[in-house]
């Protein structure tokens, strides 16, 4: 019997704090793909773990059920030290985009804040229409490559060094460009502080 690689184990575990969250607060699979914007066919999968949920998909789920991604991960993963070595950071990749979100410091008790670092590929997009808590305040700071960030219908292109603060209420969407020359051709490389409202 083949073991399951820690990727597949992770979402294994959300796909079931995903059923458990629906079932929490009572919701059929109609009712939730009417809130989400996700068919129920495809949530039935996901929950059943026959179905890699992507960034967006996730994102949408997230804010029905009112809580980050990070917040959402961590709740299947073992409570986090104080000390959190690289090693143990959880990792998840969006199957559609490529998009690598490790996160470095996750919500604890009595911690409103949460640190995470992403990846977003050459040419990849993530679009979320709406936050998953309205008014979560973002610092983003940039590591490397070209992020073009769109809050709420207004774009704003940051490269390695730029930090950019905003509360987050509505719509976002992160762009990578494609290759084509420097600095293009980079994978956007930055790190996100959550604090929520």
């Amino acid at each position: 019997m083949r073991e399951e690689s820690a990727p597949e184990a992770l979402e294994a575990r959300i796909a079931a704090r995903l059923a458990q969250l629906r079932a929490e607060q009572g919701l059929s699979l109609e009712a939730l793909a009417e809130r989400s914007g996700i068919s129920r066919a495809t949530l039935s999968r996901l929950e059943r773990g026959e179905a890699s949920p992507t960034a967006a998909m996730l994102g949408r789920l997230c804010s029905v059920h009112g809580r980050t991604l990070s917040r959402l991960i961590s709740e299947v993963e073992a409570p986090a030290a104080e000390f959190l070595a690289a090693a143990a950071q959880p990792v998840w990749t969006d199957p559609e985009t490529g998009f690598r979100r490790r996160i470095v410091s996750p919500p604890g008790p009595g911690l409103r804040g949460e640190m995470l670092e992403g990846s977003l590929p050459p040419g990849a997009s993530i679009a979320y229409a709406a936050a998953p808590l309205p008014g979560l305040e973002h610092h983003l700071w940039m590591l490397d490559g070209i992020l073009e960030l769109t809050v709420e219908g207004v774009t704003h292109r940051l490269s390695a060094g730029d930090c950019l603060r905003y509360r987050l209420h509505g719509a976002s969407r992160f762009h990578c460009p494609p290759k084509g020359g420097p600095p293009e051709g980079v994978a956007a490389r930055y790190v996100i502080a959550i604090i929520q409202p």
